[in-house]
């Protein structure tokens, strides 16, 4: 698949074994273990196309188990929790090669009137004069390594950070744990809010634990932490399109026992917070 966007769409779009029984693909063999955004977008898939469509995701809380293993199919099983008047609940466990890797539990609700507010949208500039992820790296390094073009060629984002990326320690020195990208896919997703919130939730996972790293080691030199999510959770506030641009501002609050915590908003460009995201993942220095 040429188009990063239609693969991501094609990722999506899971086969259905049985009633509620469903199997998805893991593309790339060559890396060391499947993509968690992956796996939490594909379980919400499976999650969703068990209900009538009528009531969007409000949220998802998850647990990472075992790391997935690349080129290997998921298969997702889901329990109809509750069908209530206004909410409706799905669990979701994935198994790959007969061993739970994952859980996912998924809240859907009716939109009802009440009363609203938030706080307001950090000011940033806006993408259009952010250089790209793939333009500051290929600056920075010159030619992209092999390993950077094969990812670019398989991300389906448009990512651009607010701040420009740190390569030395010196330059991270003093550095607050926070971090800012604005992103959106890099085609049109159609027009299923569930493939757009699916979308959203792979997105989400892309680089919210590097707030944590910020003040630690550059986010793209060589690593000093081999990193792992140990869950996530999301909660959906209002309608979006994950084609569109969104900002999403993440910070982390602790780091202690090897574990760090971040925090991410999404926020679109009129200001308005779309999407909660809270991970905790696992961080060792590699080589102990």
């Amino acid at each position: 698949m040429s188009d990063p966007t239609e693969g991501l769409v094609e990722l999506l779009d899971l086969e259905r074994i049985e009633e509620d029984i469903f199997r998805g693909r893991s593309p790339d063999e060559r890396l060391q273990r499947v993509f968690g955004g992956q796996v939490a977008g594909q379980a919400l898939v499976a999650a969703g196309r068990t209900t009538d469509g009528a009531r969007p995701v409000h949220s998802l809380h998850a647990y990472f188990l075992r790391p997935g293993r690349p080129g290997v199919p998921i298969v997702y099983q889901v329990e109809r929790v509750r069908d209530g008047r206004s909410f409706t609940t799905r669990r979701v466990v994935a198994v790959q090669q007969g061993r739970t890797i994952f859980n996912l539990t998924a809240s859907f609700h009716q939109p009802e009137p009440g009363f609203e507010h938030q706080l307001p949208m950090p000011e940033v500039p806006g993408p259009e004069g952010l250089p790209s992820l793939g333009d500051e790296l290929r600056a920075h390094l010159g030619v992209l390594p092999e390993a950077l073009r094969r990812m670019g060629r398989r991300v389906a984002f448009d990512i651009r950070y607010v701040d420009r990326l740190r390569w030395t320690p010196e330059e991270i020195e003093g550095a607050e744990p926070r971090s800012a990208v604005w992103m959106r896919a890099m085609g049109p997703l159609g027009d299923d809010p569930l493939v757009h919130t699916c979308a959203l939730t792979y997105a989400s996972d892309m680089m919210l634990l590097d707030a944590v790293r910020v003040p630690v080691e550059p986010l793209w030199g060589p690593r000093g932490f081999d990193m792992a999510s140990l869950d996530h959770a999301m909660w959906f506030h209002r309608p979006f399109r994950t084609d569109e641009w969104f900002l999403y501002q993440q910070e982390s609050p602790i780091a202690t026992g090897a574990r760090g915590l971040a925090r991410g908003q999404i926020f679109d460009r009129r200001g308005r917070l779309l999407v909660s995201v809270m991970q905790e993942g696992l961080f060792r220095k590699i080589g102990d």
